[in-house]
C-alpha cells in the first residue's frame, strides 16, 4: 500500500468573505476565493462554513450536476426549489439535493431576528444528468455519543437511517469525550477520508487538530483518533 499522504487545512487558512448578511470561511477554492492548491479533495469540492443573518439568505439560483449536503449548526433554513419541494431544516437535520439535470432553490434564514449557521457541501457525483431529488432528515444527536453515526450513503448502499447521494461517500459525525481513544474504518477500498473539526480538539495521523481545522487522508484503511478534549468531528468518506 502507498505511503499515507496527508493535506492539512488549519482553519485561519481558510477563504474568508464577508457581504455583511454572510460571513463564510471556504475549506476549498469557492466564489471570489480562489487557491489552485485548493480545489477540492477528491470528490469534494465545497465544505463553506456559513453564518447568515436573521431573514437573509440565498435567492433562487440554478445548479446542476452536483451533490450538495446542508448540514445546520444552529438557527433555521428555509428551503425551496423548482420541483415544488419547501420547508425548514433545524440543527439535527440534514438536507441533500441532487441537482442533476438541473434544479433552481433559495436557501434563507427562516428567522428575523436571530443568525443562521450551516455548513454547506458539495460533492461531484458518480453519476452526471439524474432527474434532480432532494431529501432531509431529522437524526438522534444523543446517537452520536462517544461513536460516530453515519447520516450520507452512496444510492447502491442506501440505508433506513441515513440519507443516500449519487457519489460512492460516506458522512459520519460523532461526539466524543475527552481521553477517548477510537478509530474510523475506511467503507470502500481506495476513499480518502476528509476530517473536519467542528469544535474541540483531536490526534488523528500525528496531526493536532482544533476547531475548524481539516485534514484529508488518502492511502488509509483506518484512521486512529485520540480526544484531547471533547470534540464534534465531521469525516467525509470520498472517492479519490
Amino acid at each position: 500500500m502507498k505511503p499515507l499522504k496527508k493535506t492539512l487545512h488549519l482553519a485561519d487558512t481558510r477563504g474568508k468573505a464577508d457581504h455583511g448578511w454572510l460571513k463564510a470561511k471556504h475549506t476549498f477554492s469557492f466564489s471570489n476565493y480562489h487557491d489552485p492548491s485548493r480545489i477540492h479533495f477528491g470528490a469534494l469540492r465545497v465544505l463553506n462554513d456559513d453564518y447568515i443573518a436573521g431573514g437573509m439568505g440565498f435567492g433562487m439560483h440554478p445548479h446542476d450536476n452536483m451533490e450538495i449536503i446542508t448540514i445546520p449548526t444552529s438557527g433555521v433554513v428555509a428551503h425551496k426549489d423548482s420541483f415544488g419541494n419547501y420547508g425548514t431544516i433545524t440543527a439535527g437535520e440534514i438536507q441533500v439535493m441532487s441537482a442533476g439535470t438541473g434544479i433552481y432553490h433559495s436557501e434563507f434564514n427562516h428567522k428575523q431576528n436571530e443568525p443562521l449557521t450551516l455548513f454547506q457541501i458539495w460533492l461531484f457525483p458518480n453519476e452526471e444528468n439524474v432527474k434532480p431529488r432532494y431529501a432531509q432528515q431529522s437524526f438522534d444527536v444523543a446517537a452520536r455519543h462517544n461513536r460516530f453515526q453515519t447520516v450520507v450513503t452512496p444510492a447502491d448502499d442506501q440505508q433506513e437511517d441515513a440519507l443516500w447521494i449519487y457519489q460512492d461517500a460516506y458522512f459520519s459525525i460523532g461526539n466524543f469525550e475527552a481521553g477517548q481513544d477510537f478509530s474510523y474504518q475506511i467503507k470502500r477500498p481506495g476513499n480518502g477520508l476528509y476530517v473536519f473539526v467542528i469544535e474541540g480538539e483531536v490526534q488523528v495521523a500525528e496531526e493536532n487538530l482544533k476547531s475548524r481545522d481539516g485534514l484529508g487522508l488518502e492511502n488509509l484503511q483506518e484512521a486512529h483518533f485520540k480526544t484531547t478534549s471533547g470534540v464534534e468531528l465531521l469525516l467525509m468518506e470520498v472517492p479519490q
